[in-house]
C-alpha cells in the first residue's frame, strides 16, 4: 500500500492529498529514509512523521485499503 494512502486510512494523517504533500516535502521518513508518496509501504516498517509541533513515529502492524473509525489505531503501533 502507498504511503499516503495508508496514511489517510490509518487517520493519521486527514487528507489523502496533505499526506502526498508531507512525503513531497520530506517530512516522512520510512526505516530512517525520506520517502516519495508512491513508496510501498510493508507491515514492520517503521515510520516517522513530521509535524510543526512534533513528530510521530509507528511501527506498520497492518496494512488494510479500508477500516471503520475505531478500527483504525489497530493498523500501527506507536513507537516512543
Amino acid at each position: 500500500m502507498r504511503i499516503d494512502k495508508f496514511l489517510k486510512v490509518s487517520r493519521i494523517l486527514k487528507r489523502r492529498t496533505v499526506a502526498k504533500d508531507a512525503a513531497a516535502g520530506g517530512k516522512i521518513l520510512v526505516n530512517g529514509k525520506e520517502v516519495k508518496p508512491a513508496y510501498q509501504l510493508k507491515v514492520g516498517d517503521e515510520v516517522e512523521v513530521s509535524f510543526a509541533s512534533g513528530a510521530l513515529r509507528f511501527r506498520v502492524k497492518e496494512l488494510r485499503e479500508t477500516v471503520k473509525k475505531d478500527d483504525a489505531q489497530n493498523l500501527y503501533e506507536v513507537l516512543s
